[in-house]
């Protein structure tokens, strides 16, 4: 369906959003009536390689009628550093980043939920390494990618087998970091999630020793620059952006082959493994309006770095998550 970069047809593009296979993951946009007029409004976005920035665009969703300027980020955490320095505008997280940023009392603003897989994260160790568990990796360098999944789903891991962080010799290290440092064998496992596990898996450096897919919620959020939430021309810019994001998401789930091929050159990856990654989601991405369920899964989350002594006991998450944005996706 999808063979290059090249924008569908707006006749092929209305074919394939037809049927309940692609059932809209958020409501089209309010009527041009009730809309400002977003010409003057720039979105500055966050995006990973080969997401927003390749995805909306291939699938037809980047005719807006505002203006986004993209950079790349390769962690939530630092998407919800930018936005709290005033540097972007939109940007997503998973639970773990928007925890630190309400630890921090950092200005981002909660304003949507998506929801995704979790099989994409995991902690690897080296191909022909000794270690069959976790429970074996007690006193070894363990790497992971601070204020992130894998922060959170390593803590989880130790304490399901009896273990902390004080059991190890945690290495925090950012994801290209991680990569050399398992390629050059200075770790003996890494928590990590996305491509890279492929990737180590493809070249036969690493495999995975236990998966997080039963830890994590799969709850992810898009996050806003609470400074421009005030501006309705702005908020209806936001909502149009998160909508288009649902479609093309939407619209790839019902072809990871294209997925994949419009993917792998971007992330230069190759294309068998783009796709078996892709294959191996155990659920959709699916975009829509937070609810209390997410403060309270979110909630928990704090509660368990602050177990761990990672963050000081008595965080409330609920002010970081804002209704203004919420009439327009449930509209």
């Amino acid at each position: 369906m999808f063979h290059s970069l090249h924008r569908p047809t707006r006749r092929q593009f209305t074919r394939l959003l037809s049927g309940s296979a692609l059932a809209m993951a958020l409501p089209s946009s309010p009527r041009a009536a009730d809309a400002p007029d977003l010409s003057g409004v720039t979105l500055r976005v966050a995006s990973f390689r080969g997401q927003d920035s390749t995805l909306l665009p291939a699938t037809g969703q980047a005719d807006f009628p505002y203006r986004v300027q993209f950079s790349e980020f390769n962690s939530g955490n630092l998407i919800a550093q930018a936005i709290n320095a005033d540097a972007i505008d939109l940007g997503g997280w998973s639970e773990i980043p928007m925890v630190f940023a309400a630890a921090s009392g950092a200005q981002v603003a909660v304003v949507a939920t998506m929801d995704g897989p979790t099989t994409d994260q995991a902690v690897l160790a080296p191909l022909h390494s000794p270690y069959r568990s976790v429970a074996d990796l007690r006193g070894r360098r363990v790497g992971y990618i601070k204020a992130t999944t894998a922060h959170y789903f390593l803590i989880r891991m130790l304490e399901q087998h009896g273990m902390s962080f004080a059991d190890i010799h945690p290495v925090a290290l950012g994801m290209s970091e991680g990569l050399t440092a398992m390629k050059a064998g200075s770790l003996d496992a890494w928590a990590t999630y996305g491509y890279a596990i492929q990737t180590l898996e493809n070249d036969g450096t690493a495999r995975i020793l236990e998966s997080a897919r039963d830890i994590l919620s799969g709850h992810y959020f898009i996050g806003a620059n609470p400074r421009r939430l005030d501006d309705p021309a702005f908020r209806h810019a936001a909502a149009d952006y998160i909508r288009r994001l649902g479609r093309a998401y939407a619209t790839l789930a019902a072809d990871k082959p294209g997925w994949a091929r419009i993917v792998s050159p971007v992330i230069q990856v190759p294309e068998p493994i783009v796709l078996a990654y892709l294959q191996g989601h155990n659920r959709p991405y699916h975009l829509r309006a937070w609810t209390d369920a997410d403060i309270a899964g979110a909630q928990s989350v704090a509660d368990a770095f602050a177990h761990a002594g990672v963050l000081p006991a008595g965080i409330r998450v609920n002010a970081v998550f804002s209704p203004a944005l919420a009439s327009l996706l449930t509209a």
